[in-house]
């Protein structure tokens, strides 16, 4: 998977920010907030489509309920190169049975990639992924060229 391969999936992407904090890195056709923050963000991204960041620092305004937050956050914690399943996430927050609301959680994901929901997976394969099957399959195998 080149690089370049991967900026063509991925297509355009906006950055949405509120005071200092971003909200939204979304694949659309749009412009980015027009300040340095997201500039930083658009850099840190470009770093991460060229295997050197393996690790976003932003600062983030989560938005969604408590629980989605949660799913988030635990998300986040997941190292780069590496997945987990829903029904793990759903364990890691104490409610193994919680698997489909995971799922839910993270369709909702105003922040791809710096969120890395394409990290969790469904335990009999992929799973959805708001920017496509496709697109999910390229970020973890983008990820595996750079895992030492």
């Amino acid at each position: 998977m080149s690089v370049e391969t991967l900026e063509d999936m991925l297509g355009n992407i906006t950055v949405r920010t509120e005071g200092e904090e971003v909200v939204g890195v979304v694949m659309e056709d749009g412009q980015s907030t027009n300040s340095p923050l997201a500039e930083k963000t658009l850099w840190q991204l470009e770093e991460y489509l060229q295997g050197w960041r393996k690790q976003f620092h932003l600062p983030l305004r989560l938005k969604g309920s408590d629980f989605e937050k949660e799913v988030y956050r635990t998300a986040m914690k997941i190292p780069y190169g590496e997945t987990r399943t829903y029904g793990d996430i759903a364990r890691d927050l104490g409610n193994p049975q919680a698997t489909r609301a995971v799922g839910n959680a993270l369709g909702k994901n105003p922040l791809l990639i710096v969120v890395p929901c394409h990290r969790v997976v469904a335990a009999d394969g992929l799973g959805g992924f708001g920017g496509g099957l496709n697109l999910k399959k390229a970020l973890l195998a983008h990820e595996q060229l750079y895992v030492k």
